[in-house]
C-alpha cells in the first residue's frame, strides 16, 4: 500500500464544528467555526481562527470576547446555514429559531440549544494570513443539566456532537475507550 502525495494544505480531519457567538443580548451574531481548539490547561485557553472578511471578525476585534457553543446532529442545518449567510445580512438567532440565553461573564449571548457553551475573553490576536488567531481564556463552560451524568460528570455521548471533516459534517461515532485504556492493568 501507497500513499499519494498532496500538496501542503489543512487536513487534519475531523475537527470539531461549532457555533460561536458574538456581540451583545441586543445585537449579536452567529459564525460557524471548523478552526478552533484547545490550547493549554492551566490557565484554560483556547482559540478560534476568523478570516478578516467576515462580519463577525470586527464584532470579536472590538469586544475581545465570544462564546464557543458546540453542535449537535439537531443543530448541523443551523451550524452549516450560519456558516454561510452573512450576519451582516440576517438574523442567525431569528432564522435559525435559536435562542439566547444570557452569558455569566461576557456580553454576547449563548445559544440555548447547544449543549456546550464556552464564554471566552481574548487575551492576544495572532494574524497568521488567512486567519486571525483569536486566542482566548475560557472564563465559565456552562452545559445543559441533561448531559449530566449520575457521577456530576459531562456525559459526552448523551449529546450526539457533530464534527466537520474535508467539506462534510459528521455526527460522533460510539466511545472506543477511556485515557489510558491502552496501559491499564485489567481485573483477572
Amino acid at each position: 500500500m501507497s500513499k499519494v502525495k498532496w500538496k501542503p494544505g489543512t487536513f487534519i480531519y475531523p475537527i470539531p464544528a461549532v457555533m460561536v457567538s458574538c456581540g451583545n443580548m441586543e445585537k449579536s451574531n452567529i459564525i460557524t467555526v471548523a478552526w478552533t481548539g484547545i490550547l493549554n490547561t492551566n490557565p484554560a485557553t483556547v482559540y478560534i481562527s476568523v478570516r478578516p472578511n467576515r462580519y463577525s471578525y470586527n464584532i470579536i476585534k472590538k469586544e475581545k470576547e465570544y462564546v464557543i457553543n458546540l453542535t449537535t446532529s439537531k443543530l448541523s442545518f443551523a451550524t452549516d446555514w450560519c456558516g454561510v449567510k452573512s450576519g451582516e445580512k440576517v438574523d442567525k438567532f431569528k432564522e435559525m429559531h435559536l435562542h439566547k440565553e444570557k452569558a455569566n461573564y461576557v456580553k454576547c449571548p449563548m445559544i440555548k440549544e447547544s449543549p456546550v457553551s464556552i464564554e471566552c475573553k481574548v487575551i492576544e490576536e495572532k494574524d497568521l494570513g488567512s486567519h486571525t488567531m483569536f486566542i482566548a481564556e475560557v472564563l465559565a463552560i456552562n452545559t445543559d443539566e441533561k448531559y449530566i451524568n449520575e457521577k456530576g460528570a459531562f456525559d459526552i455521548s448523551k449529546c450526539n456532537l457533530i464534527a466537520y471533516a474535508n467539506g462534510g459534517y459528521y455526527s460522533m461515532g460510539k466511545k472506543l475507550g477511556t485515557f489510558g485504556y491502552s496501559v491499564r492493568k485489567r481485573k483477572k
